[in-house]
């Protein structure tokens, strides 16, 4: 057995604890775009007959089938799934769309990191392209959208036709965005406008039909609608002047005017702007702010059911007249340096993100690739009798019906009008990703994502030790002062010498060639001082795949981890918090306990809470994450952050409360560390703490 010791007492903890930027994982196998991928189901007939009777095209019960996933690089076989019908009005078509569920019979089943698969037949697309156009260039915008591709789907051996595979928004989707999925996610469908109905988070539980308007799809249980009412709130009240920094405070705004952008690119009038419609909001817990999630794009690109020109329309009036106000589209139109950057970002992506002729490049050759897939779908003809001259011919005329425009006109029409609308005004500086670490007592690492138009910007920490003046120090993008890669406008800095018994503020600058300045956030991020939690409770073991190793009062193997106690007199643990996102200090409260001196205490990190006041909210991540201990302040007493674990090793401190972390083949729950059962550690991939107790 092996008995190597991690010999370091500062080993600091290299992740950003506030705004973090968007993560886009790559298609992989699953999402698979150079190729068709085809997807056998295999389920009873009788189930299936039953799927598509008249009186049972709303149900959403899964029925028990078999999946088979194949792109010619990898074949694999689930069993069981569940098989549903999904969608709104898709269902009452000929042509039907279906949803694959992994984890329905298999507790966290999942498939490539997914737990559900949406397969859209598109039956409104004569191209059966639009949708997946639309998601490519969300993705070239790094907007966080779905991964999407084309496959064939077969059912009982029989060729359904050719579908868009599209990504499942859900909590899955959240963390592979925003690393953690622990904030309210909502499904926003008509009549979702954001309009302000009071203080009530209760208020906005509204319904529409059998369901909510603002559905609640993580934190079911808890149904605390609080965020969403704030939020609501801010974006109605805040007076003219204020909007820019109250908005900023609860809410993804940089982000989103890239959104409006690409909907009114892409003439999206399914969306939020125009018909109150299709999008999620996700309080992302390390900013606290709601990102804007699209959702739902195979009504654009010149597919209109309603009479209108989109592909002319007034790129700074898109909302639908004469109906509810869109207060996060109106307002941000009507605010100066909101519609000066919007038009910014809109500028950009036709001019310098898309490059046209690439695209409808691409359309042909996509086109190319799907067309054999079509020639042999039998449902595709059965709603609007379309053929596979009508396939080729939507690509560059209109069709009779909903389809005036052929999808490259539409795209030509559309990109000459923006050109012609464009309006000439300057942007005011963005930042945005406003990050902090803390790399030791004295010193803090500061990042944020600038963008100016006029090069080049000149960026700034501003920042003040308590009571004292301001002071400013440079930021950099030349890859150089952990600011990421030269050039992607990332910038970073340090602010040193930090006195261990001050706290300190800090705002980052800008200021563009033409001296146009911004400064953010508007109101200073406060660093507590350091060593301002001196109590000494310790995260001291943990395992995050429990496969044998120990079991809690259930007899269930769950995630652990334990507290150790180094006071010299008991503890109460009531009034601390436990968490797996250091930027959400009180995600779950300790119960009406306590920790005797020199004591343990196990927490089954299950997200069972019912099951005792010993098991957390949340669960570990085998693939590595955070650990925290929180006083009622919300001052860190204690912060680990770890890499990848193995199942049935436990992570731990060599001895009881000391700095260097080891594994441990031989656990030790609620007993003392030692030198038994230890094994290496490796330094290149495991992990990253920082000195304890540690003050954030």
């Amino acid at each position: 057995m092996k008995h190597y010791i991690i010999a370091l007492s500062f080993i600091f903890m290299f992740t950003f604890l506030t705004q973090a930027q968007t993560i886009f994982p790559e298609n992989g196998e699953l999402y698979i775009d150079t190729t068709v991928p085809r997807i056998d189901i295999t389920v009873h007939p009788d189930t299936l007959a039953w799927l598509y009777e008249w009186d049972n095209l709303e149900s959403d019960i899964e029925f028990t089938a078999a999946f088979v996933f194949d792109n010619g690089h990898v074949r694999d076989s689930i069993y069981p799934v569940g098989f549903r019908l999904r969608g709104n009005t898709s269902r009452y078509s000929q042509k039907k769309s279906f949803k694959v569920s992994f984890n329905r019979f298999t507790s966290g089943g999942k498939y490539y990191g997914v737990e559900k698969l949406n397969l859209n037949g598109e039956h409104n697309d004569p191209s059966v392209i639009r949708a997946k156009v639309c998601w490519d260039i969300l993705r070239k915008m790094e907007i966080p959208a779905p991964r999407a591709n084309h496959v064939r789907v077969y059912i009982n051996g029989d060729y359904f036709g050719l579908y868009i595979n599209v990504e499942h928004i859900d909590e899955e989707f959240i963390k592979t965005r925003f690393t953690y999925n622990d904030g309210n996610l909502y499904k926003c469908l008509y009549p979702a406008n954001l309009n302000y109905l009071g203080t009530n988070p209760d208020l906005y539980k509204l319904e529409s039909g059998d369901r909510r308007v603002y559905e609640l799809k993580i934190n079911e249980e808890t149904d605390d609608y609080s965020d969403l009412a704030e939020f609501i709130g801010i974006l109605n009240n805040a007076q003219n002047n204020d909007l820019v920094c109250e908005l900023d405070e609860v809410f993804n705004t940089y982000d989103y005017l890239k959104v409006i952008a690409a909907d009114i690119l892409t003439g999206n009038w399914d969306g939020y702007i125009y018909n109150q419609n299709n999008y999620y909001l996700y309080h992302n817990t390390s900013s606290g702010k709601m990102e804007y999630i699209p959702y739902d794009l195979d009504n654009t690109l010149g597919i209109d059911w309603i009479g209108r020109d989109w592909g002319t329309r007034n790129i700074y009036d898109w909302q639908q007249h004469g109906d509810h106000y869109r207060p996060l589209y109106e307002r941000l139109m009507n605010n100066t340096e909101l519609r000066g950057q919007y038009t910014y970002y809109m500028n950009q992506l036709i001019n310098e993100t898309l490059d046209m002729d690439s695209l409808i490049l691409a359309i042909g050759q996509r086109r190319d690739m799907i067309a054999p897939y079509i020639l042999d779908d039998p449902f595709y003809p059965l709603d609007y009798g379309y053929t596979l001259n009508d396939f080729y011919n939507s690509y560059h005329n209109g069709l009779e019906g909903h389809v005036p425009y052929g999808l490259i006109p539409f795209l030509q029409s559309r990109v000459a009008s923006i050109q012609s609308q464009l309006e000439n005004t300057a942007m005011q500086p963005v930042i945005k990703y406003i990050s902090h670490k803390r790399n030791s007592v004295s010193e803090l690492s500061l990042r944020a994502y600038v963008d100016v138009q006029s090069l080049p910007g000149n960026v700034q920490i501003i920042y003040a030790f308590e009571d004292q003046s301001t002071i400013e120090e440079p930021m950099f993008d030349d890859g150089l002062h952990d600011d990421g890669v030269a050039g992607d406008h990332i910038f970073g800095g340090i602010i040193d010498g930090i006195p261990e018994n001050k706290s300190l503020t800090y705002q980052v600058s800008v200021v563009d060639n033409e001296t146009r300045e911004s400064i953010m956030p508007c109101q200073p991020v406060f660093i507590p001082q350091s060593g301002s939690s001196d109590m000494m409770l310790y995260i001291n073991e943990f395992m995050a795949s429990n496969d044998a190793t120990i079991s809690d009062e259930h007899g269930d193997y769950d995630d652990w981890i334990e507290v150790y106690n180094a006071e010299d007199e008991t503890v109460w643990l009531g009034d601390k918090f436990l968490t797996d996102n250091l930027g959400n200090p009180d995600k779950w409260q300790m119960p009406d306990a306590y920790i005797e001196a020199g004591g343990f205490q196990i927490f089954w990190a299950d997200g069972e809470t019912e099951q005792g006041p010993f098991h957390t909210s949340f669960k570990l991540s085998k693939d590595g994450e955070e650990i925290g201990v929180f006083n009622a302040d919300l001052m860190a007493i204690d912060e680990y952050m770890f890499g990848p674990q193995n199942t049935d090793i436990s992570e731990g401190r060599f001895r009881n409360g000391e700095d260097n972390w080891v594994l441990f083949e031989q656990p030790t729950p609620g007993a003392s560390n030692g030198y038994l059962g230890v094994t290496d550690i490796n330094l290149t991939d495991q992990v990253i703490a920082y000195p304890n107790p540690v003050t954030r």
